[in-house]
Formats: structure tokens, sequence, C-alpha cells
């Protein structure tokens, strides 16, 4: 296929890309390079931190003035529909904005002309698009602190079709972007409904039972030590270079437990043929080290038997004549991850021990009660799960138009 067309495009599209230099075409500029004086309120300042993949993050900006943000708009001044993306530090985020009440400092500002050749929903998919990603690579500098100069910007060519086939491209991926921004706000709310429910169907602070439960049940919840619920012992063997992406032989090294799963283990798709300590069904797993911060502070419980469990993994196995579910426990353990804090040691590897886990308090209450909130949250984590695959698909087919649908 030519060079000078896409491998995808829409039918009746059929004429060769033509090579354009962007600063020609477009009216690129960009913010003002100096430090003025901040207030308390104001005009807002945008600086590359504020651009995101889903838009304009205007959660953390500096103020101007009406003397600065007017000396400054002189020669930005920003209108909606206007291309902003970051020029110095984070290279790139490209955004079209849809608000025009501030002024920018340190990123480029890209304004269509009044009978474009190209358009900027077309030129802000090129801008994420693999094609500017190999430009950026290959123009810009810095050490530490990366920069890529607006002359550069201007000079950029690239390779645009017509402006009508412009806009269908720019239309359908622009809808895409929709559709992500609007599953992430769904994801972000499931996530944060979590959150809620994690405070308030346990008890804190003292209470013996929590702020919010099930229909029927009225007793107080029994605090106990871990130690007199679970017996504590440890994976083995198991290195990180054994594993293979096989449901065979299925095994979990410890740094697996933060990394590639939630509160419940139901589905282990790593296999190992080294040996480890084989789970039961309602073992309750803990990291005994961990590189991320804080990320032995957490509990997994694991509905398989027979699943090898690695050295480093501190295994919780319920006394023989306790009725505990250890689902529940997990999400227990995890709304109130801040009482393994101080049993967690160490800085750049952190570590943590069964004889100290054993120590801690937690609440356990009637069996079926544990039932029903454990069968609560996993129906909650399956929804997440639901939403975060049909996310991550959309994220995948917008990689794959970006990658085809640009020369």
């Amino acid at each position: 296929m030519s060079n000078k067309v896409p491998k995808i495009r829409f039918n009746g599209y059929s004429d060769a890309w033509v090579q354009r230099n962007l600063g020609e075409w477009s009216n690129v500029r960009d913010g003002t390079h100096a430090s003025p004086k901040y207030i308390d309120q104001g005009h807002p300042m945008v600086t590359s931190k504020n651009l995101t993949d889903s838009g304009l993050d205007m959660s953390d900006v500096s103020y101007l003035t009406d003397e600065d943000f007017n000396e400054i708009n002189k020669r930005s001044k920003v209108d909606i529909g206007d291309i902003l993306f970051g020029m110095i530090g984070t290279i790139g985020n490209p955004v079209i904005v849809d608000r025009d009440d501030f002024a920018i400092k340190n990123v480029a500002l890209i304004k269509e002309q009044s009978s474009p050749e190209i358009i900027n929903t077309w030129l802000i998919q090129y801008l994420k698009s693999p094609s500017f990603e190999r430009f950026i690579q290959k123009e810009n500098t810095g050490g530490t602190q990366k920069f890529i100069a607006l002359g550069l910007i201007r000079d950029m060519k690239l390779m645009t079709p017509s402006v009508q086939e412009q806009a269908c491209i720019g239309e359908l991926l622009t809808h895409l972007d929709k559709l992500i921004a609007a599953n992430q706000r769904k994801l972000d709310l499931l996530k944060e409904q979590k959150k809620g429910y994690l405070q308030k169907m346990f008890p804190k602070n003292g209470a013996k039972v929590p702020e919010l439960r099930f229909a029927g049940f009225a007793d107080d919840w029994e605090e106990r030590k871990l130690g007199t619920i679970y017996d504590f012992g440890k994976g083995k063997g198991l290195p990180l270079d054994s594993f293979i992406y096989s449901s065979n032989n299925p095994a979990i090294a410890y740094g697996h437990l933060y990394t590639k799963y939630s509160e419940v283990i139901s589905e282990v798709f790593w296999s190992s043929n080294d040996n480890g300590v084989l789970s039961k069904d309602n073992d309750l797993l803990f990291p005994g080290s961990s590189t991320v911060p804080n990320g032995t502070a957490q509990a997994n419980a694991i509905t398989l038997n027979n699943v090898k469990l690695g050295g480093d993994i501190i295994i919780g196995r319920p006394k023989k004549g306790v009725g505990v579910l250890s689902t529940f426990m997990s999400y227990q353990v995890n709304s109130q991850r801040q009482k393994l804090f101080p049993i967690t040691v160490g800085t750049t590897i952190t570590h943590m021990y069964g004889k100290d886990i054993s120590k801690l308090n937690f609440f356990i209450t009637d069996y079926s009660e544990q039932e029903k909130i454990a069968s609560f949250f996993k129906q909650l984590d399956d929804t997440i799960a639901l939403h975060q695959r049909k996310l991550d698909l959309l994220k995948e087919q917008k990689k794959g138009f970006l990658q085809k649908m640009f020369v």
C-alpha cells in the first residue's frame, strides 16, 4: 500500500494524501513564558500539567490579575475549538478547549484558519496518533526537562487528506473519545460507590455495628484478634521467572496479590512448574513483601483449592470451628488498610509478618451476614470488572484506528 494513504479509509475517498507544513495552514503560537504574579482569585492560568487525556483539568491552577490576563491574551488569546498541547516537561497531551476564560503558559496554541485546509477536529486526533509520537521522539530536546520548540511545531510536516475526509475521521474518533470518557466516568463512579460502601458496611471508630446494614440483622459484631480466627503460615518457592501465562499448574507470586488481583481471587491465569504451598478455598492471603508503597497493606481471599502460593505470601487459614468467610474478611481488611501500616517495615522494599498480622483486631458477625456482605461486594466488583473490560476494548479500538487511519 502507498505510504501516501492510510490503511483504513472511509468509502468514497481514494486520493493520495498531501504533505503540508502545519504552520502554513494553521495559526500556531504559544502562551506566555513570563512569570506573572499570582493571586488567590482571578483568571486561571493553564500550563501543561492541566492537559490530560480526558481534557482540561482545572483542579490545580494559579490565578492572574485582570492586567496580566489581558496582557497575555494580546499574543495568545484562547478561543473555544482551539487546540492546546504541552511543550515543556510533558510533551503532547493535546486537548480541544471548550471554554475561553483562561490564559496559557508554555503550551502550544493551534487555531484553525478562516478557510481551513487542516481542521482541528482532525488535527487533534493526528496529534494523538503514532505518527505524531514519532515526530516528538525525533525532535524533542532536553535532559531531565523535555522541550519542543515552537518553530519545530510550525515546521512540522504532516500528510493530510481533503477537508471532507478529515471531517469524517474527526467525527468518528471524537465519537469514540466521548464513549471512552462516558465509560470512564461510569467506572470512576462505581469505584467511588464501592469506596463509600466499604466505609459504611464495617464498624469503625469504636462502634460495634456498621453504619449501613442489611435488613434482618441487629446483633453487635464481635471484635477479635485475627490470630484467634486464623492460623498463619507462609508460601514457598515460585520465583518470578518460573511463571508463564497459563491456567495449567495455577500459581500466585506475592507481587501478583497487589498488581493482578482485588479482594477475591476466583480465577488464576498464571502458572509455574516450581513447587509452592497449595491453597485451600477460604484462605486469606497477604503479600509479605512489596516494592510498592503500602503494597503489603491489603488482603485477598482465594476461593480455589490447590493453587500454588509462592514465598513471601502470608497465608491465613481459618481455625477449626470458627465461622469466618474470608471474602468478607478481605473486604473488611481493605476498608481499613491503615491498621496494617504500623506493622509494615522497610523503605525501598517493605515487609509484613504473620505474627504481627495475628495481633490486629477486626470484626466477625453472624455467618449469614458475612455472606450477604461478601456477595454484595463481589457483585459490585464484577460490575466494575465488566465496565473496565468495556473501557479497555474501546481504548484498544481507538488505538487501532489511530495506527491505521493516519499516514
